[in-house]
């Protein structure tokens, strides 16, 4: 039938003998919308989590290239407060990376950024922390057979 009936019958009613025809559309209401307020500076955890980690990363630097060049961790220190320092960061870093493997599996996405995005960044230079604590030990191990233990040794520091 459409083959059939004449050529206006079958255009919208906005176009009528070639002309076009425009009507302006006023919306009915109005639309808002917010995105989330990605300001929250976080909880005790997550200001925890960026102290810790801003701390620990470089311990665990020095850490591994002390390891690396004298082929034993860092010395005690005053009253073990170094040593304690580096197994504490060693920690940390764990920690802040099994709580970023936990919220990618529970969410689908890491650990927000945090204030200044310094919580992403604290995450980000964990998991590179563990990158290098994998190289450095397997490098230890392979040179020399072992890796230190956690406490002070006579080889190393007796």
């Amino acid at each position: 039938m459409l083959l059939l009936s004449p050529i206006s019958a079958s255009l919208p009613p906005s176009f009528h003998r070639g002309n076009l025809i425009r009507r302006s559309i006023k919306p009915l209401g109005r639309v808002v919308a917010k995105a989330k307020d990605n300001t929250d500076t976080g909880g005790f955890l997550e200001t925890a989590a960026i102290a810790g980690g801003l701390v620990s990363t470089p311990v665990i630097g020095w850490s591994l290239y002390t390891l690396k060049t004298t082929g034993c961790g860092l010395p005690p220190g005053p009253a073990g407060l170094i040593g304690a320092l580096e197994g504490v960061s060693y920690l940390v870093v764990v920690g802040i990376v099994g709580w970023s493997l936990y919220t990618k599996t529970k969410t689908g996405s890491g650990l927000p950024n945090g204030p200044f995005g310094l919580l992403g960044a604290v995450e980000g230079l964990s998991y590179l922390s563990v990158l290098a604590i994998l190289v450095v030990f397997g490098i230890q191990f392979l040179d020399n057979g072992s890796v230190p233990g956690p406490l002070p040794s006579d080889q190393c520091f007796g």
